[in-house]
């Protein structure tokens, strides 16, 4: 019965070319406003890490003094100060801990017929690579050990091996950072989380490094250090090479707590902590602690740009309008149709068999809309990636976002039919007979 429909309502379409093209590019135009603006929404707010994210937090705690005018937000400082970062580290209460920061120098090439280059860097601890499930290609990861001795050891990026060793395996060959020389321990598979969670200060969707390398190593070397720092009473002007020892917050720590129920336990250590600080007169300002999850850590930062929200509002609205342009459309041909609408039922069609033919003409017209809608979708996503935003360039259409493309436009386009629908099967047979 289904392709009897089908056949009755592509004969239907053809037979009025104008109003069809005039449906179809409603529907198109809509779905392609639509689902641009959508999927830009569902790339830039997406849960970066989905498997883990429920597990890892970023601790918050409040070692600043009374005259610090931040604390009138009531939040600690988003960052933390090297005692305090080690001091956690070492604690080991979490199943993982990290410790890290940015970082941004130049990559002088083996080969002099290359010139020197710009490379982003992150200086971190060795559980860098496990808690945050960084795909490795070639080689290993350095641990703990490698940390406390501050090796001149690195990983680096996909990208920068490619441009460095053609794609070779590059491990024990050399790399010259900030005019140091690394040891490539490891290459890591392509990269990007974004939202950049574990460190906002590089940029909400930043790139991924090209340089990995152990905290203390980058310390000792001198690596130039990317972000931004917190400081407060007599270490508000420090250099950054005394950075260790000042009344600063300039580090990222995140903490890998794979059982939910050890959560509350690490949030009273941190209490504790705080508390043992005050003591000992580091910390002047009551105990003020936060442990906020990933989801929660890119929800207090408000990560998603807000124009991101106001533009799916506008086109939603957009979308509206086209479908209620769409249901007049679709009225005006239906009930153009009276008499073979009087005819069928005349020789026996029910209301329902009428009403299923139309909607599946409705459903047509949305398959045509959806295939133009996606067209448009994805000329409103390159010119997206053309705009300056730092999002822009993960502006692409996933599968699943293909899916809802048609989904929507289909159902959105059947929704808008029956109204149509329901008016034609109203018509009376006999009167209609008679009036022809």
């Amino acid at each position: 019965m289904f392709g009897y429909y089908l056949e009755l309502a592509l004969r239907s379409l053809k037979r009025s070319k104008a109003l069809t093209a005039l449906m179809v590019l409603a529907v198109a135009m809509g779905i392609g406003a639509c689902m641009t603006t959508l999927t830009v929404l569902h790339v830039v707010s997406g849960d970066p890490i989905p498997e883990k994210s429920h597990a890892l937090f970023t601790p918050q705690l409040e070692p600043r003094d009374k005259d610090n005018g931040f604390y009138s937000r009531g939040e600690p400082p988003e960052q933390v100060s090297w005692q305090d970062g080690m001091a956690l580290l070492k604690a080991h209460r979490a199943d993982r801990q990290v410790l890290m920061t940015g970082g941004m120098a130049p990559v002088q090439p083996a080969n002099p017929s290359q010139d020197p280059f710009f490379v982003h860097a992150r200086y971190t601890t060795a559980e860098f690579f496990a808690m945050f499930d960084v795909p490795l290609k070639y080689g290993h990861t350095w641990s703990a050990t490698e940390d406390e001795r501050r090796e001149r050891i690195a990983v680096i990026s996909s990208d920068l091996n490619e441009k460095l060793f053609h794609g070779e395996d590059s491990t024990g060959r050399t790399v010259r950072f900030n005019g140091a020389d690394l040891r490539v321990i490891g290459v890591i598979e392509p990269w990007r989380p974004h939202p950049h969670f574990y460190d906002l200060n590089a940029g909400n969707y930043a790139e991924s490094e090209d340089v990995y390398m152990p905290l203390g190593t980058a310390r000792d070397i001198r690596g130039p250090r990317a972000g931004s720092r917190d400081c407060w009473g007599v270490g508000a002007n420090v250099e950054e090479t005394t950075l260790e020892t000042s009344n600063c917050t300039w580090l990222q720590l995140w903490v890998e707590i794979d059982d939910p129920a050890h959560v509350a336990a690490y949030k009273a250590f941190l209490v504790h902590y705080s508390e043992d600080q005050r003591a000992a007169g580091r910390f002047l300002m009551p105990v003020n602690v936060r442990l906020r999850n990933v989801v929660e850590w890119l929800d207090f930062q408000k990560v998603v740009p807000s124009d991101v929200h106001l533009q799916v509002w506008l086109a939603l609205g957009f979308f509206v309008v086209c479908l209620v342009n769409t249901v007049g459309l679709m009225l005006a041909k239906f009930m153009r149709r009276s008499a073979e609408v009087g005819v069928r039922r005349a020789l026996g069609a029910s209301r329902g068999a009428v009403f299923a033919q139309l909607v599946t003409e409705a459903g047509i017209v949305g398959v045509a809309g959806g295939v133009g809608g996606l067209l448009l979708a994805l000329c409103g996503l390159w010119m997206v990636r053309q705009q300056p935003d730092q999002y822009a360039s993960l502006a692409h259409l996933d599968m699943d976002m293909l899916v809802a493309t048609f989904a929507v436009a289909i159902g959105a386009t059947v929704v808008a039919g029956l109204l149509p629908a329901w008016r034609a099967c109203q018509i009376t047979p006999a009167l209609q007979l008679k009036s022809q």
